[in-house]
């Protein structure tokens, strides 16, 4: 093996050599669906799209022949400002000047935040590590391949309450960490972190010098409450937003997956120094697309009826499933994430509800990493409640059909 062959092998090890959808049309590829198709594998919303859209972005049409300043307009820092105080109660604390940027989606935010970090931080580790939940967000991986560190899984299995153990992290780990991706409301097991723990990860974050990535991007489909946020988290430590970045988007909010606008907020000496890097690799937002975020952040009436659709649907799945598997409805997201082990495991039932129910879902294996302890989803199939009401019974009665013989 030559020289730089070894550092090139283990980013490669950090980065799935496939995504789970195309390893679930593998899966499958040999049998034909039992009854007509339902797929509840991505969790793609299908609600109705906010009906001030079409206007905010007819209006703003002429914009498009215009290069956006990567920082974001004044228009779209403002409204994001205004729903995460209001959200949030920040107290008016957040630098909207400084501590918020527009992303092309969350993804790409996800994907270079470690970059930023390892940058930003400049620690002298030979071996950086990301840390991030296990199931896992596939894009997590890809930061820590695109950032060259060594990734870290965490088992979030139910003993841990679904969420990272803390209490499992070495000092010495922690020490040569450069990002913690900490998703909140969790994909797929929708369950929410609270204050006191989200005040435990920014402590640490702080202590020993890394980035808290805040993946919240379900924040606003919850079912009663709504969960904890890490800004919040941080204004009520009193010590301002340093060390936490919180990453959302208009995809599960308001329907608007296609319109590829995110945010990043927090740190705001992070946020301009990644605005900088951002300046010279990454695409600006188009100024439309900004505007129609804009009025999405201020308008809240859609992402009620929003919640109130997702809920129904899973008033439906709980009256449905309780036989065979009790409660069902998370804290959070539009997901089921249900444990199927005495069936035989995730991937085997995947494989029966396909040949005799023709309803496709994601083994839970499939969003998990292997490791000396197993595969944390080994066990799990993941079902997105994003079709109609009606739709989502019909499927969801045929799991039934199928699991109660």
């Amino acid at each position: 093996m030559s020289s730089d062959a070894a550092p090139k092998a283990a980013r490669s090890a950090s980065l799935p050599s496939s995504n789970p959808f195309e390893r679930l049309a593998a899966l499958i590829a040999d049998l034909a669906p039992g009854m007509d198709p339902v797929v509840m594998t991505i969790g793609e919303p299908r609600h109705a799209v906010p009906g001030f859209v079409a206007e905010v972005l007819a209006g703003s049409i002429g914009d498009f022949s215009r290069y956006p300043n990567i920082r974001g307009t004044d228009a779209f820092r403002e409204s994001v400002g205004r729903w995460l105080d209001t959200r949030y109660g920040l107290g008016g604390t957040l630098d909207i000047a400084r501590g918020i940027l527009p992303l092309n989606g969350s993804r790409e935010g996800l994907t270079f935040a470690a970059l930023g970090a390892r940058d930003y931080l400049a620690k002298t580790d030979a071996r950086p590590a990301v840390l991030m939940p296990n199931p896992f967000y596939q894009t997590y991986a890809a930061a820590a391949h695109v950032a060259g560190a060594e990734l870290v899984a965490l088992n979030a299995r139910a003993e841990t309450g679904f969420l990272p153990d803390l209490d499992a992290l070495s000092p010495e780990l922690l020490d040569r960490t450069i990002a913690f991706y900490y998703a909140s409301p969790a994909n797929p097991q929708g369950v929410a972190a609270d204050l006191a723990t989200w005040q435990r990860v920014i402590a640490l974050a702080r202590r020993h010098r890394f980035l808290v990535v805040a993946d919240e991007c379900y924040s606003e489909i919850y079912r009663d409450a709504p969960p904890a946020g890490v800004l919040e988290a941080a204004h009520a430590m009193g010590e301002g937003f340093a060390n936490v970045v919180s990453i959302n988007s208009l995809s599960k909010r308001s329907n608007l997956a296609g319109l590829r606008v995110g945010l990043a907020a927090g740190d705001p000496d992070f946020l301009e120094a990644w605005a900088r890097f951002r300046g010279l690799a990454a695409p600006q937002v188009s100024m439309p697309l900004q505007a129609v975020a804009a009025a999405a952040f201020a308008d809240e009436a859609h992402v009620a009826e929003n919640r109130r659709l997702y809920n129904a649907k899973y008033d439906v799945a709980q009256s449905l499933l309780a036989p065979l598997f009790g409660q069902v409805v998370p804290q959070a997201g539009f997901f089921l994430w249900l444990d199927v082990a005495r069936w035989g495991g995730g991937i085997e039932v995947t494989r029966r509800l396909w040949a005799e129910a023709g309803v496709k879902v994601l083994p839970g294996a499939y969003l998990a990493m292997d490791g000396a302890s197993g595969n944390p989803g080994a066990d799990y199939i993941r079902i997105a409640l994003v079709d109609d009401e009606t739709t989502i019974g019909r499927a969801l009665s045929r799991v039934v059909a199928v699991l109660g013989d």
